[in-house]
């Protein structure tokens, strides 16, 4: 039985985007204070402003109250936690597993595959969706698929598999996502939040025009100057139109940090026997 006391478990999460971000705050909030996120060193948050990852472009973020610093060294990052911040450091090799030694190891990059996330990494490592098996590459999976099952935690076996279908927002899926017409530089002038109306131009890919295909508010967006393939995900428009949405953790997002809170305090709070 682990006997580590919970303020002192060291929480690693692979990925700092949306679902990462909402992890690391439902978990620091809980007092699982030493937690550090490794990402690219060019991460590409659409929904930025609840992103961990823009701590990499712009020094640091705050989340619902919770901060996130860059990191450029493991030993950065202790400074950070001593500090009560999240250190976010450019690490898509993992080093910083090896160096800080994690007692959960989180895999909330959703890649839809494994890109090499094992069980020795940590006395407790966990997956988010399809693409691990529970019991071979992670020792917990979570269901991330919206619907009955989302959050479960699954001990032996696989996630359901990807839909490729945006959640519904409003009673709308696909069209509230904002695509790339082709290859290119994307360039906008508008801010995340901003209102926008179906047909209005939102930004544009090289010369080509981004159009919004409903009225909503830009929930995200991603930070224009960034180079995009043809059909990839540039923006997300919220039809519900309350702003203060652009700034708050999704409910799936708040709903898988408290499946993985479950997860840590079943490894971690074992009743004595």
């Amino acid at each position: 039985m682990n006997t580590i006391p919970l303020n002192e478990v060291i929480v690693g999460i692979k990925g700092a985007g949306e679902m990462a971000t909402g992890i690391a705050c439902r978990l620091f909030n809980a007092n699982f204070t030493k937690i550090f996120m490794m990402e690219t060193a060019t991460p590409f948050a659409v929904r930025r402003k609840v992103c961990f990852s823009e701590a990499i472009h712009d020094t640091k973020i705050m989340v619902e109250g919770v901060m996130a610093v860059k990191a450029t060294s493991s030993k950065d990052a202790q400074k950070a936690l001593h500090k009560n911040a999240i250190p976010v450091l450019v690490d898509t090799e993992w080093q910083s597993i090896r160096e800080l030694k994690p007692d959960v190891v989180i895999d909330a990059i959703l890649a839809k595959k494994n890109l090499g996330t094992h069980l020795d990494e940590a006395p407790l490592v966990i997956g988010l969706g399809p693409g691990f098996e529970a019991g071979k590459d992670v020792h917990i999976l979570i269901e991330t698929n919206r619907g009955h099952n989302l959050g479960r935690l699954i001990l032996k076996g696989y996630a359901e598999p990807n839909t490729g279908i945006p959640g519904n927002i409003g009673g709308y899926t696909k069209k509230r996502v904002l695509r790339a017409p082709c290859e290119g530089e994307f360039s906008t002038t508008l801010k995340i939040g901003a209102p926008v109306l179906k047909n209005d131009i939102v930004g544009h890919v090289g010369k080509k025009a981004v159009k919004a295909q409903i009225d909503g508010i830009l929930r995200g967006m991603i930070r224009p100057g960034t180079k995009v393939k043809n059909q990839f995900k540039i923006g997300d428009i919220d039809p519900r139109g309350n702003k203060e949405y652009c700034h708050t953790i999704s409910e799936k997002a708040r709903a898988i940090g408290g499946s993985v809170l479950e997860a840590i305090l079943r490894e971690f709070n074992k009743q004595k026997n």
